[in-house]
């Protein structure tokens, strides 16, 4: 073989892989706050901080097809039609950076996030396609940008492409509007469902008013989370959270709510904490009152005996620790 032609051997199986690409994101348990607050310039915008969850996500595997038509592109399973969306900006994109011509190819997603539960499952096949195309273009695109396409791909976006830290951040626009600390406080959460676990449509949800009075009420639990954060104050926390669960009613009904408080109040936790757009719920205690398993088993059994089935206990410490089963009584 000639070098010309081993070179071009090289180039090609090189460019082979390249138009191969992975990408995975996690997702979240709900969201600790979400409403109507301030921007750094005074104008209202819809936010909201989630609850991390270490272990379930999404994977995704992108085949690319340099020279095929970009109206060429396929999603598996073909239901997800925002990562699809995600898949052909993102394409648009590396190739604007890369300047190529946008193409098609084939996107295959992997996950184990129930869908509809309020637990960023759209949000983390988004993030995972929109990693796997740049990653078959050899780009790692920096988090504004995954931000960006996000949003244009669902409308709306969890943060999930950025780090674990607790953030405020506007979904509709893709952007933090406060970092509000290193950590959230430390906290164990009983994760259980309500509603029967039906999935909630999000995109047919009302969205809090901007009037000031909301707004007022919202900035206050915000400056009630930032303490708690500042202050690693576990109850406070609850507090917010119950805070927010409450005046989420008002688009998501979950009956079940003054149940878990009243388990809550039973049992020692410091509150509770629900999807504001999902039926996924916890009740957040102490890690020092949660060290005594009978306390977690106790809140576990109650609430079985009220018909909403516990899912799993996880705490806020950094990701990487192992989960523990959810207890049975």
């Amino acid at each position: 073989m000639s070098a010309s032609a081993a070179r071009w051997t090289r180039t090609s199986v090189r460019a082979e892989r390249g138009a191969v690409g992975t990408g995975q994101a996690p997702c979240h348990h709900g969201e600790i706050l979400q409403g109507v607050f301030r921007d750094g310039t005074g104008r209202a915008r819809h936010a909201l901080v989630t609850l991390p969850l270490d272990g379930p996500g999404t994977r995704a595997r992108f085949v690319r097809r340099p020279g095929s038509p970009p109206e060429e592109l396929s999603v598996v399973p073909p239901d997800r039609t925002k990562a699809l969306r995600a898949a052909a900006l993102t394409l648009r994109e590396c190739a604007l950076r890369r300047g190529e011509r946008p193409c098609g190819g084939t996107l295959r997603l992997r996950g184990d996030i129930p869908v509809g539960l309020g637990m960023g499952s759209s949000t983390s096949d988004v993030i995972a396609a929109v990693r796997a195309v740049a990653d078959s273009y050899g780009l790692r695109l920096p988090p504004s940008a995954v931000a960006r396409l996000a949003v244009g791909a669902e409308r709306a976006s969890d943060p999930l492409m950025l780090d674990g830290r607790p953030l405020l951040f506007a979904q509709r626009e893709g952007r933090v509007l406060e970092v509000l600390g290193p950590a959230l406080p430390p906290v164990v959460v009983v994760g259980c469902l309500l509603g029967g676990g039906a999935p909630v449509d999000t995109l047919a949800l009302s969205a809090p008013a901007e009037c000031a009075a909301e707004v007022a009420a919202y900035e206050e639990l915000r400056g009630l989370l930032r303490r708690a954060v500042r202050t690693a104050d576990t109850a406070l926390l609850g507090q917010v959270c119950t805070g927010s669960a409450r005046r989420a009613q008002r688009t998501v009904c979950h009956p079940e709510l003054p149940v878990l408080e009243a388990v809550a109040a039973r049992t020692g936790a410091v509150g509770v904490q629900v999807a504001h757009s999902g039926n996924v719920a916890g009740l957040l205690f102490d890690p020092a009152v949660a060290a005594d398993s009978n306390t977690l088993r106790r809140c576990a059994a109650a609430l079985e005996s009220e018909g909403i089935p516990v899912t799993r206990v996880f705490t806020t410490a950094p990701r990487g620790q192992p989960h523990r089963a959810a207890p049975r009584a």
